[in-house]
């Protein structure tokens, strides 16, 4: 199950989420009061990035662990890492978050001055307990981004960017240093790379560039490890198989350029590597639940 961004509001019970969350390629950010409730959220990935302060007391599940929050905490989640999570005790709903989509994020941010941090390397630490200084700092930053939330400022993205670039390293600073040195294992690092090769992809730009890898073994091939090999580090390092991690990036593409493109329907299904309409068709409807005319006719 891969939760978005109208779901996570239903499911804390808030009702204002704003219209452009909904549109996928439009940079969203926002600060909300966290909404803790007591027993389990699913375990499911999310569609979103989400920074957290938690203030609770409880257990956050990710598919090989879990951890025992007891004291104030930093959570990073991306939409590659799934988690659960379970409330102890009396929760109140203490604490504050950010969320933002793929499209606040800028390529430079990802393949660069982020890429090592917590938002998007997964081996990192993705837990942060903080002491009373670094807690302060971070509810500073906290207050800070809802107040530039309000202002008008046409540039106001790249402060908040700012913001969330402040607050990892804020948590990463005030860590213990064997917490966020580089330590990659060979499965790790082979993941890493093909996640990075599959997001370099993206996004397509006809007829210039067309995707060229589709399959697993082109992944393989590029990154000269059998087929096999890639598969297993995939699979037990993000908990999802090569060949869905591909097709989820390349029905999300899909979409994105039927709803938001000029593009007649056979130079998209062309430049995603679909040699027949009909198969391109089949795709997009097995993976969305509609046709590629639905999704243009909705998109108007």
């Amino acid at each position: 199950m891969i939760e978005n961004l109208a779901e996570f509001y239903e499911r804390i019970g808030r009702s204002d989420l704003a219209a452009e969350a909904y549109i996928k390629d439009k940079p969203y950010f926002t600060v909300q009061d966290s909404a803790c409730r007591i027993g389990h959220v699913s375990f499911s990935y999310r569609d979103f990035y989400k920074v957290a302060l938690v203030l609770e007391t409880g257990k956050l599940y990710y598919a090989d662990k879990w951890i025992m929050i007891d004291r104030p905490a930093l959570m990073f989640s991306n939409p590659m890492i799934p988690y659960a999570w379970e409330a102890m005790g009396n929760a109140k709903g203490r604490g504050c978050f950010c969320i933002f989509n793929e499209a606040f994020i800028e390529a430079s941010e990802k393949m660069g001055t982020l890429a090592d941090t917590p938002l998007f390397n997964l081996s990192k630490e993705r837990i942060y307990f903080l002491n009373d200084d670094v807690l302060k700092s971070v509810t500073e930053i906290f207050d800070k981004m809802r107040r530039e939330l309000q202002t008008d400022y046409s540039q106001k993205l790249d402060i908040l960017r700012c913001y969330v670039h402040l607050m990892v390293h804020e948590a990463m600073k005030a860590a213990p240093t064997s917490t966020y040195v580089p330590h990659k294992n060979a499965a790790q690092r082979i993941a890493e790379l093909f996640l990075a090769l599959l997001d370099r992809q993206f996004p397509i730009e006809w007829p210039k560039k067309i995707l060229r890898l589709k399959s697993a073994t082109d992944f393989a091939d590029r990154l000269s490890i059998h087929v096999n090999h890639l598969n297993r580090v995939v699979k037990a390092t993000t908990g999802r198989t090569t060949s869905d991690l591909i097709n989820s990036r390349i029905a999300q593409e899909g979409v994105q350029l039927l709803q938001h493109s000029r593009l007649s329907i056979s130079e998209i299904a062309y430049s995603l590597g679909f040699e027949e309409l009909s198969s391109f068709s089949n795709f997009i409807k097995k993976r969305t639940g509609s046709s590629p005319t639905e999704l243009r006719e909705v998109a108007g």
